[in-house]
């Protein structure tokens, strides 16, 4: 494969699945997508699709999966025809030969939500990979290492998760602002981030403040983990390209490992 300018990798916190109509979140995710080398494909890995062992995902363009309920009709509407990286998926099979495959398994919205708003042409080539979630974070930023190849060619990897993600404590009012235990927790993450303190950050569960209330389930945490892997074989400049809050509880910061 020829060797192309290092992509950056990418985290992106979610959110709700409205984020895909939301026009904030849309000159948010543009701005993002402005920034960063025209990709000639995109690997992501979701919170929404937590199988182990690593698992690829279709190789031909399906219908999405509207994997949730209770949100307006309009959103079951959205499309994203990308074509499907068959061509990466080979790649990927090659650098993780021992990893299962899901040809029927289309993307989920942890996946079109953010790319509807970074590539709304869907002209970028899309593979998504399962996030194996009962790994130890140690294995997951180690995964992350093993697809580090894939940023020499022009391939994009996107984390899909939550900086914070508690589903449990949402304001609807929207007239809270985050609660303190949120705003400790990812400060702290932020920061173990921006330094490149990665043993501190596989060791969260131990170490950082208001974890049980900032991911009472950690599946859109680790996402994070698997980026910061593959960011990590250069330790390049950390940036926040995307902050803030929704319902409270959700953060919608991303990060760029540059």
């Amino acid at each position: 494969m020829p060797t192309q300018p290092e992509m950056p990798v990418v985290f992106v916190s979610h959110g709700a699945p409205t984020m895909a109509l939301d026009p904030l979140a849309r000159h948010d995710f543009q701005a993002l997508a402005a920034g960063l080398p025209r990709p000639r494909a995109i690997v992501a890995l979701s919170a929404h699709w937590l199988d182990a062992p690593l698992t690829i995902g279709t190789t031909s363009t399906r219908a999405l999966l509207y994997d949730f309920s209770g949100f307006p009709a309009e959103l079951n509407r959205v499309q994203y025809a990308a074509p499907a990286a068959a061509e990466v998926a080979t790649r990927v099979q090659a650098l993780l030969p021992n990893c299962a495959h899901a040809a029927q398994r289309p993307w989920d919205h942890g996946v079109w939500t953010p790319l509807v708003h970074m590539y709304p042409a869907a002209d970028v080539p899309v593979l998504q990979l399962s996030v194996p979630w009962r790994w130890s974070p140690t294995q997951l930023h180690q995964l992350g290492a093993q697809l580090a190849p894939l940023r020499q060619e022009g391939v994009l990897l996107l984390a899909s998760g939550g900086m914070v993600h508690n589903l449990q404590q949402l304001d609807w009012t929207h007239a809270s602002p985050p609660a303190t235990w949120a705003t400790d927790f990812e400060a702290w993450t932020r920061e173990q981030l921006r330094t490149h303190q990665h043993d501190a950050l596989l060791a969260y569960r131990e170490r950082a403040p208001g974890l049980q209330q900032a991911h009472p389930s950690d599946d859109h945490f680790v996402p994070l983990l698997v980026a910061a892997g593959a960011a990590s074989v250069n330790n390049g400049p950390v940036s926040f390209p995307i902050t803030g809050w929704e319902y409270g509880s959700l953060s919608r910061t991303a990060v760029k490992f540059a």
